[in-house]
C-alpha cells in the first residue's frame, strides 16, 4: 500500500502568483495529464511558440511546480518536463486574505481554475456525440443542496479528496499493469460553497 500523500499546499504569495497567468495554468494541466512532455509538444497543444512555452515552464520550475524529467527522449537538445508532485497543489484563501495583493491573487487564480474547468466541460458537451453511448451514459453532472456547518463542509471536502485519491490510485495501478484498453482521462469537478437563498 502506498503512503498517503497530500497536495503541495501553497502558502507563499509568489508561488501562488505563478498561476495568475492563464497559460501557465493550462500548461500545468496538460503536463499533469501527459505525464511528461517537451515544450514543443505542449506548444502545439496551446497554439503558442515553443520559446514562450519554454519560458513559462521555467517559471513554473522556479516555483517548484514542474521539474525536468530525466531519461526521456534521445535528443539531448530537447528538455522533457513533468509535474513535480503527482498529488498536485492547493491553497487556502485564508493564507492570503490579509493583504489586498494576496486577495487579488486568490481571486485571479480561482477564476482561472474555474474558467479552465468550464472550458474543459464545454468541450466535452460539444464533442459528446463522438464519445458513444457507453461513455455518455457513464458521464454525470449533479448538484446536491445540503445544509451544513463550515466544519461539516470541510469534512465533506476531505471525504471527496480521499475518494478521488482511491480512484486515481486504482487507475494508475491498472495502467502500470498494462490494462489500458478502454481507459480514458476523466475529469471530475466537485464544488462545495455556501450561498444564501
Amino acid at each position: 500500500m502506498r503512503p498517503k500523500r497530500e497536495p503541495d499546499q501553497i502558502t507563499d504569495l509568489s508561488r501562488l502568483k505563478a498561476f495568475t497567468n492563464p497559460l501557465r495554468m493550462q500548461l500545468y494541466r496538460l503536463l499533469y495529464v501527459a505525464g511528461t512532455a517537451t515544450a514543443s509538444r505542449l506548444a502545439e497543444q496551446v497554439d503558442q511558440a515553443p520559446s514562450l512555452v519554454s519560458y513559462h515552464l521555467r517559471k513554473l520550475a522556479e516555483h517548484g511546480f514542474v521539474a525536468e524529467a530525466a531519461g526521456q527522449g534521445t535528443d539531448g537538445r530537447e528538455r522533457w518536463w513533468k509535474v513535480a508532485s503527482e498529488e498536485g497543489w492547493g491553497f487556502r484563501d485564508s493564507d492570503f486574505a490579509d493583504t489586498p495583493e494576496g486577495a487579488a491573487a486568490v481571486g485571479a487564480v480561482g477564476r482561472s481554475i474555474f474558467d479552465t474547468r468550464i472550458a474543459q466541460y464545454r468541450a466535452y458537451l460539444d464533442e459528446k456525440a463522438a464519445w458513444g453511448k457507453e461513455w455518455t451514459d457513464a458521464a454525470f453532472s449533479a448538484e446536491w443542496m445540503v445544509d451544513l456547518t463550515a466544519a461539516e463542509l470541510s469534512e465533506m471536502s476531505a471525504e471527496f479528496a480521499a475518494l478521488s485519491r482511491r480512484w486515481r490510485e486504482r487507475g494508475k495501478a491498472s495502467s502500470e499493469a498494462g490494462c489500458t484498453e478502454a481507459r480514458e482521462h476523466v475529469s471530475v469537478h466537485v464544488y462545495g460553497f455556501p450561498f444564501r437563498a
